[in-house]
């Protein structure tokens, strides 16, 4: 039986700020289920980032829009994570602070966090002299550390070198395997199968973990199929133009 994380029907959201008013989704229908590897790919701008910060609830629905939601901790990596001025170990400790975790009581699954991800020879070093590969690393910790039910990924991978990046869909791959936490039923919640939503240009890193793609255009989701049937050459010259384009890599 499948449980629906998130059913969104006819949601548009438009980014305003004091210069501008765009439209940056456009009436996008959509269900995705507890268990399900989710890539969103397309060009830059076509809307991925919006469409994790909204199922993430940091972007308002415009009116006609809905957005029904089953309780799930998630986790959100921005495509720029930024940490604060602190060493590694006290940010993660923070993310369980923010969480419920008494302070006192989040140094220990604070360490264990960064065990799990053989970042712990970092834990005292100040969040300023990371690089980037390991500030991506660290912020993929803060989300993990809090037994989420849900990942939401922007760009996991874009700024790291090629060992980095086996890293991260190492543990991406981890994640996905665990069996549903029973922290849940803690939380009043019944344990739900592990879920990933992730922004991509890594086509081979699609096929490497998405169950599901999602082709993205001008805010709107035109193609949307199961991952074998996204890289099938004879199938996706039946769908969008734009799409077919973008999979062999002709879109200009």
């Amino acid at each position: 039986m499948t449980v629906p994380l998130w059913t969104l029907r006819n949601v548009s959201v438009r980014l305003r700020t004091y210069a501008t008013d765009s439209v940056a989704l456009q009436s996008i229908s959509l269900c995705i289920d507890a268990g399900e590897r989710i890539a969103l790919v397309g060009s830059n701008g076509c809307g991925k980032s919006t469409l994790l910060r909204t199922l993430a609830g940091l972007l308002s629905v415009d009116d006609g829009g809905t957005i029904a939601q089953t309780p799930a901790r998630h986790g959100l990596l921005a495509q720029t994570p930024h940490l604060l001025r602190l060493s590694v170990l006290n940010n993660i400790r923070l993310a369980l602070w923010l969480r419920g975790t008494p302070w006192r009581a989040s140094r220990e699954p604070a360490l264990r966090g960064l065990r799990a991800l053989r970042l712990d020879d970092l834990a005292m070093r100040s969040a300023t002299q990371l690089s980037v590969g390991q500030l991506q690393r660290v912020a993929l910790a803060q989300c993990l550390v809090v037994d989420p039910d849900v990942l939401l990924l922007d760009e996991p991978t874009a700024s790291l070198d090629p060992h980095a990046k086996q890293d991260v869909e190492r543990i991406i791959t981890d994640f996905v395997a665990e069996q549903p936490a029973a922290a849940s039923l803690d939380r009043g919640v019944a344990p739900l199968p592990k879920t990933v939503v992730f922004a991509s240009h890594n086509l081979g890193q699609v096929k490497r973990l998405a169950t599901r793609v999602l082709y993205m255009e001008g805010g709107r989701v035109l193609v949307d199929l199961p991952v074998d049937d996204f890289f099938n050459e004879t199938l996706m010259a039946t769908q969008a133009e734009s799409a077919h384009l973008f999979l062999r890599g002709e879109l200009l």
